[in-house]
């Protein structure tokens, strides 16, 4: 990977007028700078960049004593809600649905941090052997109207960290820090934007759910395509969302992701589709693909976790994605499915988009366009059974990592 500064006023610190370019970092090669504009495009090196690059490291407890690699094991905790920074790239996301009395919204909070060349020993205090990108979404379905920001840092100077042992992130403000048992994990974030604000409290209701084989997750057919996966989904959220200046409490229901990773999409996949389902009855549905350039499977996954903990996890044969409805991007052209049919050893069900125009647009950033938004889960007669986030990456333009 090649790293290189721009030229600055801040003399040499990344500061907010300085840019960063990188070459051959996740999503391939990327150009962002700190004045971020609302709405300007988000970071597509975010969540899945990670879900379906592949692998990460193992960090089983406080002392960082165990080789690095992703491999199977155990994870542990709270060691394994913390950062892993031997590995390439890795992220913490949360997504949901928010309640303020007849009002309702969408949103997502990513924090994403990626290894770089630079030696972690380097003697400079400049020297950036880590990046941090965050980003974040508000989905407000009265406007038919999705907001999101963005930011990036290099580590150091008490502007971008992420914390070994245990979830404690910040990003220029934005924080996202986890304390209580490993049994009974809180979450507190905070996050600060241009329209909009999240000041949230998320309280889990259930234990950790280990994707794939207890935590070891596959994506792709090669053994080295893998990462470390856990989730907490029916996460119980409080708080308060203000937009435009306006506080209001909120209520909901979120999901959050933890995935570290060493390995690189596979070079036929151009993208993937992802959904990640709160059940209204205390269920959780985790699916994904990725695609080939004919639109067919190149993998899948996924799990399946009943109200009473009764855990299916999904085989690379066993989950299909059948495209339904389209709706076209005035802004990019790009065509996105927003309605699919998903057959999987659980059951078929359908996910409709609740708003079609959610899709991201970073070419001011990391060059890639694609759609997350919040969607609902119906069963195959059409009633309502869930409520979560589906993700399409690669429809605009084959995913470069």
């Amino acid at each position: 990977m090649e790293f290189r500064m721009a030229p600055s006023p801040f003399g040499g610190r990344l500061g907010w007028g300085e840019s960063v370019t990188a070459r051959r970092c996740v999503f391939g090669d990327f150009s962002a700078s700190r004045a971020f504009p609302l709405g300007g495009g988000s970071l597509s090196l975010r969540r899945r960049a990670l879900l379906f690059s592949g692998a990460a490291l193992t960090l089983p407890s406080f002392a960082v004593t165990s080789t690095p690699g992703i491999r199977p094991r155990p994870l542990v905790f709270p060691a394994d809600f913390g950062a892993h920074p031997d590995t390439r790239t890795e992220w913490w996301y949360i997504t949901g649905s928010l309640d303020s009395g007849s009002e309702k919204f969408g949103f997502q909070i990513t924090f994403f941090r990626s290894r770089t060349s630079v030696p972690a020993d380097h003697p400079s205090r400049f020297a950036a052997s880590q990046l941090h990108f965050a980003h974040v979404a508000l989905t407000d379905l009265a406007a038919g109207r999705m907001r999101h920001d963005q930011r990036i840092a290099r580590a150091g100077f008490g502007r971008a960290s992420a914390a070994q042992g245990n979830t404690k992130l910040n990003l220029g403000g934005w924080t996202l820090e986890r304390d209580g048992k490993p049994s009974a994990s809180r979450y507190r974030t905070r996050i600060a934007s241009q329209g909009f604000e999240f000041d949230f409290t998320l309280i889990a209701t259930q234990p950790v759910l280990l994707q794939g084989d207890a935590g070891f997750s596959r994506k792709g057919p090669r053994p080295e395509q893998a990462s470390h996966y856990y989730s907490l989904p029916q996460l119980a959220l409080s708080g308060q969302l203000k937009r435009d200046g306006k506080a209001m409490p909120v209520t909901g229901r979120a999901w959050l992701d933890h995935e570290w990773s060493d390995a690189y999409l596979d070079p036929f996949a151009v993208g993937w589709d992802w959904v990640g389902m709160n059940l209204d009855n205390g269920g959780a549905l985790t699916a994904f693909r990725l695609r080939r350039a004919d639109g067919s499977a190149l993998y899948a996954g996924g799990s399946f976790r009943r109200a009473d903990g009764a855990l299916t996890v999904f085989g690379p044969d066993e989950v299909r994605f059948t495209p339904g409805r389209t709706w076209r991007s005035a802004s990019s052209g790009t065509v996105y499915p927003v309605a699919w049919t998903l057959d999987t050893p659980a059951g078929r069900f359908n996910v409709a988009s609740l708003l079609d125009s959610q899709e991201l647009d970073s070419r001011n950033s990391t060059g890639a366009i694609y759609w997350e938004g919040l969607s609902e889960l119906r069963d195959s007669a059409g009633r309502r059974i869930g409520r979560g986030y589906l993700e399409m990456t690669g429809y605009a333009a084959r995913l470069r990592m």
